[in-house]
């Protein structure tokens, strides 16, 4: 495996696992850029007005960022792993895009997307609402605090969409409900064995603890 993208929907601790297995096996890790974003703040704040700003700001440092990444080779990482996948910009953009703001930007997301290297395996990391909503509230990030469950729910349905409709794909997805992989690290270690001692062949492939 070479380019492994641990996913989720928000709150799901797909960062944190992805920096954990890459700081343990040495691997190039590739973490979305978000925190400077200025229209991030302001989406949250007004949806309405700052929501195509914020995709096509998104959409481009997220290609800026997996082109050079992904193309760069290293003598130092065997394994690159990213806590996104480039079509996170389309599914975001499904749920915040309408008419024809939303058209524009599949016409660009279309140009890039098929450039762009695809992974060996797609992660997806699992976790009800409540759960998401209760993590995101712990980690306290300002700009967050008014997204509601219905929004979650939406970015879901999209994420399962995706995976319906590219069945070329090898998608793990990994209910994580019953386990605490960053506190408890047997639980950790089921994760990783998860993810890296079996294949997995094309399609959807659930694993549930």
């Amino acid at each position: 495996m070479q380019y492994l993208v641990i996913e989720g929907n928000i709150g799901a601790g797909k960062t944190t696992l992805a920096t954990m297995l890459a700081n343990e096996l040495n691997a190039k890790l590739t973490l979305e850029q978000f925190s400077d974003n200025p229209f991030l703040p302001k989406f949250y704040q007004n949806p309405e007005r700052y929501s195509f700003p914020l995709e096509l700001s998104f959409l481009a440092e997220r290609y800026r960022q997996l082109n050079v990444d992904l193309r760069s080779t290293s003598l130092f990482h065997n394994i690159t792993i990213a806590d996104y996948f480039f079509m996170k910009s389309l599914i975001f953009a499904q749920n915040t895009l309408t008419g024809d703001e939303l058209q524009l930007y599949k016409q660009l997301f279309n140009i890039i997307y098929s450039s762009l290297p695809k992974p060996d395996l797609y992660v997806y990391l699992h976790l009800p609402t409540e759960k998401l909503l209760k993590n995101i509230e712990k980690r306290g990030r300002e700009y967050e605090k008014t997204i509601t469950a219905d929004y979650l729910n939406s970015i879901s349905l999209g994420y399962f969409d995706f995976f319906k409709q590219h069945p070329n794909y090898s998608f793990l997805v990994i209910d994580t409900s019953n386990i605490d992989f960053v506190e408890n690290i047997s639980d950790y270690q089921k994760i990783k064995s998860v993810i890296f001692d079996q294949q997995y062949p094309k399609g959807v492939n659930r694993v549930t603890f």
